[in-house]
């Protein structure tokens, strides 16, 4: 059986007409057997998609040159099975939210520094490290000696920024994300806060993981990504983490452990934060699931997780 191709991919590019590429994109998608959820705004394109290696050529090459996008930062990995269930292509105010205002990353983003130059850039003693991810993202994985914002949403980094970095004191930042687009905007808002020596890392994480060998790497612990696989692994292969599925985040072995823990249900992070009739329904869910697998068929129903769940924003790369 073909393995699935994870295609993890985003431009920052004017789009004044993004509302028109929704419907064709969708069935471009349907068309080859593509999966996952690809936003659009007039900023650009942003998302991850799987399926079959011809359908995901061939939706990449709708969207270069029919939707007249141009050349896309892309990653891909394989995986043995689909980790999309749904194909969705959402319009949006901005493909990665961070609610600023006059930020042109086309136009003002920092240097970008490729992962076979990026651990020289560490080793200068001038250079701040900070991981623009969120709080949950960082404790999963992260560079040596990088920065944790505590971030609950990526809205939160411009207040972040504003309240811990100064240009005149942190004359050199490097920035860096999962896939290369929160690090990018990230530093076109430092440039247009004043900060003059920003870099980011070409292609986030995932560009290092694939380019730089293991026993070269200062990349310590598993990377989060927004699909079933939950966290990579240094080979991008699926890691050690399951995924709650009431609220979406991570879960490790020692959170399975929590009293806070229910399979399906809730965990640690978000015991505290769901109703009782949101419990319910989640435990419903889970049983519908466990039937499903029972039965020997795939469980396709809703999403557990409620529209205006705290974590419904987190999907920031």
């Amino acid at each position: 059986m073909e393995p699935t191709t994870v295609c993890s991919l985003y431009k920052f590019v004017r789009l004044d007409a993004y509302r028109s590429l929704q419907g064709p994109l969708h069935a471009r998608m349907a068309e080859h057997g593509v999966r996952g959820t690809l936003l659009l705004a007039p900023e650009g394109i942003n998302g991850t998609i799987a399926g079959p290696r011809d359908g995901i050529d061939r939706v990449l090459e709708w969207l270069e040159n029919d939707a007249g996008i141009g050349p896309i930062e892309r990653k891909e990995s394989l995986n043995d099975a689909p980790p999309f269930r749904r194909t969705k292509v959402k319009l949006k105010k901005e493909i990665v939210t961070m609610g600023v205002e006059g930020i042109d990353p086309g136009a003002m983003a920092g240097t970008r520094v490729e992962p076979e130059d990026w651990n020289a850039l560490l080793e200068d003693p001038d250079v701040l490290l900070v991981d623009t991810r969120n709080d949950y993202e960082h404790e999963v994985g992260t560079f040596e000696g990088a920065v944790n914002p505590h971030t609950g949403t990526f809205r939160e980094f411009p207040d972040f920024v504003r309240n811990h970095l100064d240009p005149s004191r942190h004359r050199k930042v490097a920035m860096f994300c999962t896939g290369g687009i929160r690090c990018e905007k990230s530093t076109a808002l430092l440039r247009k806060l004043g900060f003059d020596q920003v870099y980011h890392l070409n292609g986030g994480i995932l560009n290092y993981l694939a380019r730089v060998p293991e026993s070269e790497s200062r990349w310590r612990g598993e990377c989060f990504v927004f699909d079933d696989r939950v966290t990579v692994n240094h080979d991008l292969e699926p890691g050690g983490y399951d995924q709650c599925h009431a609220c979406r985040l991570p879960v490790s072995e020692q959170d399975k452990q929590s009293p806070h823990y229910v399979e399906g249900v809730s965990c640690p992070r978000c015991h505290d934060r769901t109703s009782p009739e949101d419990r319910a329904r989640y435990a419903e869910r889970q049983r519908q699931v466990e039937l499903a697998m029972s039965q020997g068929v795939a469980h396709i129903g809703a999403e557990a997780m409620p529209a205006d769940h705290p974590s419904r924003s987190r999907r920031d790369d």
